[in-house]
């Protein structure tokens, strides 16, 4: 396959459970292929997620595609998630399909028919690329042996299946019961879509894998099926994440060491949880300086000490507005913006920041006020803005990317990129706009002026180069821990033929 111009190797990743890896290992194998030489690209059929993402043709995909896309160095596209759900609440999500809102649709209501409806689309996005690239590595969702949704699959067994895709399961050996969740994964599904699990993938070991290798022996004698490697534990991996907020309320937004500040003061940063809370890897730019911290917080005590408060980006921008009210959270703003401290804004948290609030859209609540804090009028508008604005702000050039409904009349204020500041009070539309390095340096030392802290920048902090050496560091354990032979094999020429059936198969 190796640079050979073969087209329409495959192999679907999926997890024995939702957060197993399979992200991660989806964006490793990207990685690793393309250092090889293969032309490759990421694909997921469906994705539910309020962390995403807009392509260069004004495309909504989810975020964690986009850094797949990434570890492939190719350009992300539509391609590559057509069908992402954005949830509303418990029980309803936008459905987004090639990268433009279609509408809105219950659990039942989407499972009930819809879902099924979409899997030509699926399909025919896959086969385009399949058609482009030497190998398209998918990732599925939760896992396949959801047996209860099997019927309308579009992710999982049901692309493998009509595409005739070799899977790979992927579990999570620190959460416990890994042999049991692979075997009994397996032994859920039906006898045709067994044929396709061709094996394991262990993720998160820790400690001496001799340890594991009777046990892998033995799943081997029970299955018939190969284990394909076993990762080791690894801190401060992970690509920007999909199905929640994987990181404590107060826990550090990541595990990574960070560099010791270069000036004599640490600059502290509270995150509001606010509740549909998108795209909140907004901040791991911030998180990625020496000398910042960054906390997400849901109580009104935890901004006393804070340095800058983010309200980020939501897609509930009355529920999170009446969320802050209720936890005492938007009074601790009022009095943080009347004392001159720092509060940013983005997106929804931008909305939240204004005057009013006319959405009979999102929330159908009508007239709402807002905070008050900045001399901004929101409508929410039936079409969605998506865009990759670029322009400058503190005297650097700035890239971001735009994802809302709500249309922004600033009425006052000095100009921030699309939207305003007032004081210390800043905010825009523009999610990603941290990224830019020489923005966020000159932004945070506003902030830390502002605050009164002695915090200087780092000079030479690059976020880009951070995630490559990140990307770089998923292909390595790709490389170093898994069975590439077998794996290339696998890609190339589909699962082995002959895999045992595991009674008792889909109910």
């Amino acid at each position: 396959m190796t640079g050979t111009g073969r087209t329409g190797g495959g192999l679907l990743v999926a997890g024995t459970t939702s957060d197993a890896g399979k992200s991660v290992v989806t964006a490793g194998i990207c990685r690793w292929l393309v250092r090889q030489g293969v032309k490759v690209a990421p694909f997921k059929g469906q994705n539910m997620s309020l962390n995403s993402f807009v392509t260069r043709e004004g495309a909504e995909i989810g975020r964690a595609q986009a850094m797949q896309a990434q570890a492939a160095r190719v350009e992300p596209s539509a391609l590559m998630n057509p069908v992402l759900l954005k949830p509303g609440s418990d029980r309803s999500s936008q459905v987004v399909l090639m990268g433009r809102p279609v509408g809105e649709l219950s659990a039942r209501g989407y499972h009930g028919g819809r879902q099924e409806a979409l899997l030509s689309t699926v399909l025919e996005c896959l086969e385009e690329l399949r058609g482009t690239y030497d190998a398209v590595i998918c990732e599925g969702a939760g896992s396949p042996a959801e047996i209860n949704l099997r019927r309308t699959d579009i992710v999982n067994m049901g692309i493998a299946r009509a595409a005739r895709l070799p899977v790979l399961v992927v579990g999570d050996i620190d959460r416990g019961g890994v042999f049991a969740s692979f075997f009994g994964t397996t032994a859920l599904l039906s006898a045709a879509d067994q044929e396709l699990i061709a094996g394991y993938l262990v993720n998160k070991f820790r400690g001496d894998v001799t340890l594991l290798e009777p046990g892998l022996e033995m799943l081997h004698g029970l299955t018939g099926r190969h284990t394909y490697g076993v990762l080791p534990f690894a801190h401060g991996l992970g690509i920007d994440e999909e199905d929640g907020l994987r990181v404590s309320l107060r826990g550090a937004v990541r595990e990574s060491a960070v560099a010791p500040p270069v000036g004599e003061d640490v600059l502290r940063v509270a995150v509001c949880a606010v509740p549909l809370m998108s795209n909140f890897t907004d901040v791991d730019a911030l998180a990625a300086e020496p000398g910042v911290v960054v906390r997400f917080v849901d109580r009104a005590e935890e901004l006393v000490d804070a340095d800058l408060v983010i309200v980020p980006g939501t897609r509930g921008t009355v529920k999170a507005l009446a969320w802050l009210r209720e936890r005492g959270l938007a009074d601790a703003l009022l009095r943080r913006a009347a004392e001159g401290r720092p509060v940013l804004g983005i997106c929804g948290g931008f909305q939240a920041l204004g005057e009013r609030i006319d959405d009979e859209i999102e929330s159908r609540a009508g007239t709402v006020d807002g905070l008050g804090l900045l001399p901004v009028r929101v409508r929410f508008a039936k079409d969605k803005t998506l865009a990759r604005p670029v322009g400058k702000a503190l005297g650097e050039r700035v890239e971001g990317y735009e994802i809302h409904h709500g249309v922004a009349e600033v009425l006052g204020g000095e100009t921030f990129l699309d939207g305003c500041r007032v004081g210390s009070v800043w905010g825009t539309h523009w999610h990603g706009s941290l990224e830019s390095d020489g923005f966020r340096r000159a932004f945070l030392r506003e902030v830390a002026a502002a605050a009164g802290r002695r915090f200087v920048p780092a000079p030479d902090t690059s976020f880009g180069a951070l995630r490559e050496e990140q990307l770089d560091r998923l292909g390595d354990l790709i490389e170093e821990h898994a069975d590439t032979d077998a794996l290339l094999r696998l890609i190339e020429s589909g699962a082995p033929p002959e895999l045992p059936f595991l009674p008792p198969g889909a109910p």
